[in-house]
């Protein structure tokens, strides 16, 4: 489950997105739930937001982002939290640098770091909602979407030795308008594979 991770600051966003973005609200690209961060949703076309990590329907409690930062692809369909942001397929891409995983090789937790060999920046597959309040502004938030992952020659290095391994969704850059455009449960989950371990890198987080 990735409940860390960094994101773009505001010009390693505009080269990520490759185009001019507006003046977002300040935040902190180390992300973590609950957190505001930026993500390209696929409302009106394409719309580049900044929104809470935890996804957030319309009748969630306050706290609800401390369990909604990461949604299982097995049941995304079917979980109250994730289930209408799916079926509407509001999907979104979540700019990141690098994300955080627990490696207990040692015998012992340690915070190691996931990122692409050449340090590019890369795009993870999520969910986004956006509500109301009672009083105030819109608000948005998303959730990364996570696949099995206890085959994957790098994923599986993460989390305690008996728990089931989990891997967010990389997307390749030539499925950035597939993702965002899928209209069907088939085409959406079509895109829901595992990355290319050969293109990233794993250390201990030592910063």
């Amino acid at each position: 489950m990735c409940s860390n991770y960094k994101a773009p600051g505001p010009l390693g966003l505009v080269a990520f997105a490759e185009t001019h973005i507006d003046a977002f609200p300040s935040y902190r690209t180390d992300v973590w739930p609950g957190y505001a961060a930026p993500f390209l949703s696929n409302a009106d076309g394409g719309l580049w937001q900044v929104g809470s990590f935890g996804l957030m329907p319309h009748w969630a409690k306050p706290d609800l982002f401390r369990s909604t930062y990461n949604a299982r692809s097995e049941t995304v369909a079917e979980k109250p939290s994730y289930r209408s942001a799916w079926r509407q397929r509001q999907l979104c891409i979540i700019p990141a640098e690098h994300f955080c995983e627990p490696n207990y090789e040692s015998g012992k937790a340690v915070r190691w770091r996931i990122q692409r060999a050449d340090g590019k920046p890369f795009g993870i597959a999520g969910l986004w909602e956006h509500r109301f309040a009672d009083e105030g502004p819109a608000r948005w938030s998303f959730t990364m979407l996570t696949i099995n992952a206890d085959q994957h020659p790098l994923m599986k290095r993460f989390h305690k030795p008996d728990d089931e391994k989990r891997s967010i969704v990389v997307l390749s850059p030539d499925d950035y308008p597939d993702w965002l455009n899928a209209r069907t449960d088939a085409e959406a989950r079509s895109l829901l594979q595992p990355f290319d371990a050969q293109d990233f890198v794993a250390m201990p987080d030592v910063d």
